[in-house]
């Protein structure tokens, strides 16, 4: 990998290289660490880490951006029918913890190995202490068997990771999630890929200079 910046300095957590420095996948910058003042001032550009253990922290700023406006949430008639339903219960912020274990450990068929390392494990809880990242859990019979965490920046949700061990429980936490972020005035979560799952859901693409217009409105 070759970048046109030198390694983010340990000790300026809040410098980043501009985000039109990124690279046609989005790859922007690497180095650095995972102290919440760096994870603060990326996220507040639009910025996250995402890499493997054999890798350094890689930062990416993909370009268009996958982001869904709450109001354009898009609800199946069967997800309608399975919300209806009694047998998944909605908790926040009960198991942030084993979410995030979820995610890292839920096989995924598209995917080989996890890029949620112990570090990064231990950066995002840290978060969580703080009241930054937050959890949306679909929990069955008293059992966690779908969710997803986060992080909450202003108006802003930066959505990190989805599991689901149920049919559809990961759909049923996103979708009462962002009813919730509604009432407290959310305009705007951040999806960072675009998947089909996602898409179904209302999902669309945009591009960064417009996302990164939303976050400083957002945000500010």
């Amino acid at each position: 990998m070759t970048f046109p910046y030198s390694p983010l300095r340990r000790d300026d957590p809040q410098w980043f290289p501009p985000t039109t420095a990124a690279d046609v996948h989005g790859l922007l910058a690497y180095g650095g660490d995972l102290s919440p003042e760096r994870l603060i001032a990326a996220y507040r550009r639009g910025i996250f880490p995402w890499f493997s253990d054999d890798e350094p922290i890689l930062w990416w700023s993909p370009d268009p951006r996958c982001v869904l406006f709450p109001d354009r949430l898009h609800v199946s008639r069967s997800m309608q029918r399975v919300l209806r339903q009694p047998a998944f219960e909605f908790r926040f912020n009960t198991a942030c913890a084993a979410v995030i274990d979820a995610c890292q450990t839920t096989f995924r068929p598209d995917q080989d190995g996890t890029w949620i390392t112990p570090a990064v494990r231990d950066a995002y809880l840290e978060l969580h202490h703080r009241g930054i990242v937050h959890s949306a859990e679909t929990w069955h019979d008293g059992h966690l068997v779908g969710g997803m965490y986060g992080v909450w920046l202003g108006r802003v949700f930066f959505g990190e990771s989805m599991f689901s061990h149920e049919s559809n429980a990961s759909k049923f936490a996103f979708i009462h999630w962002v009813e919730h972020l509604k009432t407290h005035g959310v305009g705007l979560l951040d999806c960072q890929q675009a998947t089909g799952h996602l898409l179904s859901l209302g999902a669309e693409l945009i591009p960064r200079a417009e996302f990164e217009q939303h976050l400083r409105t957002l945000i500010g």
